[in-house]
C-alpha cells in the first residue's frame, strides 16, 4: 500500500495527513502487509527531527492501534515479527529521502526509512535533480544514481540495525538502463547494506539475466542474515574516470553470523582492475580501537575458504525454463544438480539453511 504523510500523494491523489487512524484501519481491514508512506504536500511539517518524527509517529501509531501491530524487531531487511500477536503485521516503510537525519530518530517507529532521494535506472551518472553528493541535504531530489545512493549512505550504515533499517529506494535491476556487471553491483550492494530488496522491474516481462540476478539465494542470505550489521565502507579511492567523470574503487566488509564476513571489492571506475584487500582491512574492527591501537592478533588467513557469491549463478537457458514453466521442482531445490543455484526460503529460512551450509547460500569455494 502507497499513502503519504501529506496531503496528497506525490501523484496529487489524497494521502493521509491528518486522516492517519481511519486510512490506518483501512489498511488493515484489507490485509494490508506493507506501508510506503512518502513525504509529498506535507504542509512544511519538516525541517527539524522533532517536526519530521511527530508527523510520521502519527501513522506509526495509528498502525499499532489497529491490532495489526508494527513489527519493530526484525532480524534482516525482509523479515517481520509481529510484537503484539495481534494480527497480521504491517511493515512501515517511511519514505522522507533522508530528510532531517531520519536515522537518527526513526527506529522506534519505522521499519526503514528511505535516507536519500529518488534512485533512477542509472550507474554513475550525476543529474542536476539529484544535487546533492553527502548525506546532509536539503534537497534530495529524484534521478540519483546507484553510486550516488552508494556515498551518501556510506557514513549511517551503522544506524541501521534488527527492525529498523536504512532504505536505499527500490531495485532498478532490469529496467534497461545499466549493464549486467552494473546490475550485479546495484544488488549486491544493496544486500550488502541491508536496504530492503523490493523488486522494482516489470515481473511479466523479466528477462532470463534478470531473473538469474533476483534470485540469487547466496547474495540474498547476506541480506537476511540473521546478525543484522550492514556492511561498513573501510576505503575509497578515485579510479579512472568514465564518460561522466566519475570512478571510484571501494572495500566493504561485515561481520555474518557464525563468525563468517562478507566483502565486497567494489570497482565503479572506467577500466577493469585487480584489486585485493589485507587482513587488517577486511577486519578493521578487531584490528584497531577508536584511537588507532592494535586490539590484539588478527585471525589468520589459514583459517578461512573464499566463496564467489556469483559464481554459482543460474545461467540464461535455466533461468528462462523456470521463467517458462518448464523445469522441474523437487523438494527446497529444482533437482540435485541445480542445488546450489535455488533455495527455498519459504520451507527453510535462511538463518536454518545458513546454519546447514546449505550449499545454494554458500556460492563457490575459490
Amino acid at each position: 500500500m502507497y499513502s503519504s504523510a501529506g496531503m496528497y500523494t506525490c501523484a496529487q491523489y489524497p494521502a493521509s495527513l491528518g486522516y492517519e487512524t481511519i486510512d490506518a484501519q483501512t489498511f488493515a481491514d484489507w490485509g494490508v502487509d506493507y506501508l510506503k508512506y512518502d513525504n509529498c504536500y506535507n504542509q512544511g511539517q519538516e525541517g527539524t527531527s522533532k517536526l519530521s518524527f511527530d508527523r510520521y509517529n502519527v501513522m506509526s501509531q495509528a498502525l499499532n492501534k489497529t491490532g495489526m501491530s508494527l513489527t519493530l524487531l526484525a532480524t534482516a531487511p525482509n523479515d517481520c515479527i509481529d510484537l503484539t500477536l495481534a494480527g497480521r503485521s504491517i511493515y512501515y516503510g517511511m519514505c522522507n529521502w533522508g530528510k532531517d537525519y531520519p536515522w537518527n530518530w526513526a527506529q522506534t517507529m519505522a521499519n526503514s526509512w528511505r535516507m536519500a532521494g529518488d534512485v533512477y535506472d542509472s550507474f554513475d551518472r550525476p543529474d542536476d535533480r539529484c544535487p546533492c553528493t553527502t548525506y546532509e541535504c536539503e534537497l534530495p531530489g529524484f534521478h540519483c544514481s546507484i553510486m550516488n545512493i552508494i556515498g551518501k549512505v556510506a557514513p549511517v550504515v551503522d544506524k541501521g540495525q534488527p527492525g529498523a533499517w536504512n532504505d536505499l529506494d527500490m531495485l532498478e535491476v532490469g529496467n534497461g538502463g545499466m549493464t549486467d556487471d552494473e546490475y550485479k553491483v546495484h544488488f549486491s550492494m544493496w544486500a550488502m547494506i541491508k536496504s530492503p530488496l523490493i523488486m522494482g522491474t516489470n515481473l511479466p516481462k523479466i528477462s532470463a539475466s534478470t531473473y538469474s540476478i533476483l534470485a540469487n539465494p547466496a547474495v540474498i542470505a547476506v541480506s537476511q542474515d540473521s546478525a543484522g550489521t550492514p556492511a561498513v565502507r573501510v576505503w575509497s579511492r578515485e579510479a579512472d574516470l568514465d564518460e561522466y567523470d566519475q570512478g571510484s574503487i571501494s572495500l566493504w566488509a561485515m561481520a555474518l553470523s557464525g563468525g563468517d564476513y562478507a566483502i565486497a571489492l567494489l570497482n565503479a571506475g572506467n577500466t577493469k582492475l585487480q584489486m585485493n584487500a589485507t587482513l587488517e582491512e577486511i577486519f578493521i574492527d578487531k584490528a584497531t580501537t577508536a584511537g588507532g591501537t592494535t586490539r590484539g592478533p588478527l585471525p589468520s588467513s589459514k583459517g578461512w575458504d573464499i566463496y564467489d557469491l556469483w559464481a554459482s549463478r543460474l545461467d540464461d537457458v535455466l533461468a528462462s525454463s523456470i521463467l517458462h514453466g518448464n523445469a522441474t521442482v523437487s523438494g527446497t531445490m529444482m533437482t540435485t544438480t541445480n542445488s546450489t543455484m535455488l533455495y527455498n526460503a519459504t520451507e527453510t529460512p535462511y538463518a536454518d539453511g545458513v546454519k546447514q551450509n546449505n550449499p545454494a547460500l554458500l556460492g563457490v569455494k575459490t
